[in-house]
């Protein structure tokens, strides 16, 4: 089931039909609260009610126009804006190839590199998303050459690329910040940990290393971003074995997923992030979603059924 609905985030006619279908917007509605920006700040604002902060993402990729790269960025700009006009704990993740990666690697860091600044003016910090494996290496390679112009930017690594545990060294040295996520593209298999258990067992290494006394000394900042409860709990032990305090570290799911965990993480004193996507082009993102609990499925036959 994975494999089909990842193959299926690549099929351009599934999304021209799903896009058109009553009952899988309505499935969708679950996972994101609406396509506008109006929206997504609406949704951050019930956060700050509960005392948990949010990132934005606007949704889309592998863009090949220009002047579309350059309206990402000028969307991001506003709600930039927004956040800070309305006081939100909120930051704003970007993907490279929205910004125009598939043109020109170059192209794609200045436009990030005028979002940082702008988010940086605003008081926020800026996220890269992480991408399938044909765009590791790149960006991993923009990310670095954005720390190292001081931008206060943290990237997203994935726990069942094999690769990972050695990215992470690499980049530790440089700061910032590191979300480590499970993954959700499909990828051949040598480049991946099939077993759920041994992805697990990866995420929660990483997420160790990062929680070093060493490692957050130098001021590398963690994001652990899974709605695996038993992780959640398994980490939290670790932390408080080590004597962390709960705000050294932080919390991000996905809205709609976990509430209640949300809540109650960030009643025991954790900093906890939503991750809140939206923009119309929201298929092959949605299929993602489903691949990383095929159960969710069954969420969208109901709909169908009216149910």
């Amino acid at each position: 089931m994975r494999s089909l609905l990842l193959a299926a985030s690549n099929n351009a006619w599934m999304a021209r039909q799903a896009t058109r279908r009553r009952f899988v917007r309505r499935a969708v509605s679950r996972f994101m609260p609406g396509e506008s920006l109006e929206d997504a700040l609406a949704a951050a604002r019930r956060l700050r009610d509960m005392r948990i902060g949010a990132i934005l993402t606007y949704l889309g990729e592998n863009i090949t126009d220009e002047s579309e790269a350059q309206a990402v960025v000028r969307r991001y700009f506003e709600a930039i804006d927004r956040i800070q006009a309305e006081r939100l704990d909120a930051e704003v993740s970007v993907k490279f190839t929205q910004l125009g990666l598939d043109l020109r690697a170059d192209l794609a860091l200045e436009h990030t590199r005028c979002i940082a600044r702008r988010a940086a003016a605003c008081g926020q910090r800026l996220w890269i998303d992480m991408e399938s494996t044909a765009y590791t290496d790149v960006t991993l390679d923009l990310f670095r050459r954005l720390r190292a112009d001081g931008a206060d930017v943290g990237v997203a690594l994935q726990a069942y690329l094999k690769r990972t545990r050695d990215d992470l060294e690499s980049l530790l040295p440089l700061g910032g910040s590191v979300r480590i996520v499970k993954g959700a593209y499909r990828e051949p298999g040598d480049r991946i940990l099939t077993r759920k258990r041994d992805v697990d067992e990866n995420f929660y290494a990483l997420c160790g290393r990062m929680l070093e006394e060493a490692v957050r000394r130098s001021g590398a900042r963690l994001t652990i971003a899974t709605h695996d409860r038993r992780l959640i709990r398994r980490i939290e032990a670790d932390a408080a074995s080590r004597s962390i305090p709960r705000d050294a570290f932080e919390f991000a799911m996905l809205y709609g997923i976990q509430s209640a965990e949300q809540a109650r993480l960030a009643a025991d004193g954790y900093r906890v992030r939503v991750l809140i996507s939206y923009g119309s082009h929201w298929f092959a993102w949605y299929m993602r979603r489903l691949a990383e609990r095929p159960a969710n499925v069954w969420f969208v036959v109901r709909n169908a059924l009216g149910g």
